[in-house]
């Protein structure tokens, strides 16, 4: 008895539960996890979420570049800064040219988008990768070097006004004009975005189901039945997700209008965004962060009558 009570107390110690050793395990990989995600939480948090936390609340304060140095003498003004920002004709009117830009806009480079996708996809020209590339190169090219292609064709001595000279047309001086000068913009975003479009409804028609098409045909259906009742009811998904993201993008309309014009000629081409960025240019922070949410609600409303008029199902 003596030495069997020996022998246990100097065995090995037991080793732990198959169920600790899970939890452990468990707890390994969930602080590595953490730890590998940390770095992108960390900047998200500081650099995103951050800033779009503290312009909400700067927009209920009458905060300017003065009170960087004294931030304790800013004040909660409640809605006034929304208030003054329509009674400003020039922010209205910048909301008017963003209008304009989105309704013509967002329908013209869809439709064009889509020609372009059904004819590449139904291989009417030899050249289709040549097309592609071509049709996408402009989404990838600095707008910088396409502002300086398109002051080219839009200079009053340009290639436009010179093509429209061979038909006895005199073309106007497109930039200088508060007529033509948001039609001029209008165009050159329409052409430096169809390709995007472009690629995603090419991608929409590859998932078509041909059977389909086929059992149309035989049931004696021309192109324009088929394309009405087969391809556009596959393709609505596809159609709804470019809309949503072609119209953000035209109502955050700034870059053309920037490079281009910088808003002019008297304010003709000026955009919400665009006053935005005037706005925390002259150190109206509050200002701008209001008109900024005023931007966001727009893209927000824009987005539900996509999704409720182009996401519903017959």
């Amino acid at each position: 008895m003596t030495t069997a009570t020996a022998a246990a107390a100097t065995a090995a110690p037991l080793a732990p539960a198959p169920k600790r050793r899970r939890a452990r395990g468990r707890q390994r990989t969930t602080l590595a996890a953490w730890g590998f995600a940390a770095p992108f939480v960390i900047l998200f948090l500081v650099f995103l979420a951050g800033p779009i936390v503290a312009s909400f609340f700067m927009s209920f304060t009458d905060m300017t570049t003065r009170d960087l140095r004294s931030p304790l003498n800013v004040e909660v003004v409640g809605f006034a800064n929304y208030i003054a920002l329509f009674q400003d004709p020039r922010f209205l009117h910048s909301l008017v040219n963003t209008g304009v830009f989105v309704i013509i806009g967002v329908p013209l480079t869809m439709a064009l988008a889509l020609l372009i996708a059904l004819g590449l996809d139904k291989g009417i020209t030899k050249f289709r990768t040549v097309f592609r590339v071509g049709y996408y190169a402009p989404v990838v090219t600095s707008i910088v070097a396409i502002a300086i292609v398109w002051r080219f064709i839009l200079q009053p001595d340009g290639l436009l006004n010179a093509f429209l000279a061979v038909f006895g047309i005199s073309g106007p001086n497109w930039l200088q004009s508060t007529t033509w000068a948001l039609p001029s913009l209008i165009l050159m975003a329409v052409w430096r975005n169809i390709g995007t479009l472009m690629v995603i409804f090419l991608a929409g028609l590859q998932g078509v189901p041909r059977e389909q098409h086929e059992a149309a045909m035989v049931d004696g259906a021309n192109v324009f039945q088929r394309f009405g009742h087969v391809t556009m009811p596959a393709l609505r998904p596809t159609i709804l997700f470019a809309a949503v993201i072609t119209g953000i993008g035209f109502l955050q309309f700034f870059e053309e209008p920037f490079v281009m014009t910088q808003g002019g000629p008297l304010d003709a081409t000026l955009s919400a965004a665009m006053y935005t960025y005037d706005q925390f240019g002259f150190g109206n922070y509050a200002f701008a962060s209001a008109a900024s949410y005023v931007l966001f609600l727009a893209i927000v409303v824009l987005s539900l009558i996509q999704f409720r008029f182009l996401g519903r199902k017959d």
